[in-house]
């Protein structure tokens, strides 16, 4: 995101999209440095058979009187993953086959909504309508990072399955808004405001 907008005034340097790229491992490196000083997965370690460490793990994230409990929890949880072993048939037939369903064709709707085409032909509908493409790909980034934001702050509380059906709702709505901005009957800047309305949403 900060890479898209540093773009704008630096696109007239030749090699600019060279500084996009540099400013991207900014983040990137400080990533790296924070993971660290990142806890290591108790469950991993508990696998391991190093309690040990797994003990000070879960003391380090949840504090001290929280770690015999979770630790019960884990010895359930492990022994639970030893005796639950799935044979690769049981994907396509049997108790798992319907979570590989549903999963497998959440994916495909993804790609089947159009999204892939709403943005490659993104920068092209917003410079119809005199918008030039860098802050087109601005745009499309902001949408893109306030939705996750959003997804992020509201799942918890409202659940996935919840926000699963109003975003497939408003996929539905975006993609009728661009079917009416493309109709022979809407012409003029009502279709280009429709089509720029449409890909934002």
């Amino acid at each position: 995101m900060v890479a898209l907008f540093i773009g704008i005034p630096v696109k007239e340097i030749a090699g600019w999209w060279r500084i996009c790229f540099w400013v991207s491992t900014i983040p990137a490196g400080f990533l790296v440095v924070a993971m660290m000083f990142c806890a290591e997965s108790p469950h991993w370690l508990f696998k391991q058979g190093r309690i040990a460490e797994a003990e000070a793990e879960f003391e380090r994230l949840l504090g001290g009187s929280h770690v015999k409990y979770a630790m019960v929890e884990l010895a359930k949880l492990d022994r639970g993953d030893d005796a639950d072993t799935v044979k690769l048939s049981e994907l396509f037939y049997g108790r798992h086959f319907r979570v590989v369903y549903i999963g497998s064709t959440l994916f495909a709707l993804q790609q089947l909504s159009g999204i892939n085409a709403v943005f490659y032909f993104s920068s092209s509908v917003f410079k119809s309508a005199g918008v030039p493409s860098d802050v087109a790909n601005a745009f499309i980034g902001v949408a893109n990072l306030s939705g996750s934001i959003i997804a992020m702050l509201l799942m918890d509380k409202l659940g996935r399955k919840m926000l699963l059906l109003w975003s497939f709702f408003g996929m539905a709505i975006s993609m009728l808004v661009q079917v009416a901005a493309a109709n022979t009957f809407v012409s003029g800047s009502a279709s280009l405001y429709l089509s720029v309305g449409g890909m934002l949403m």
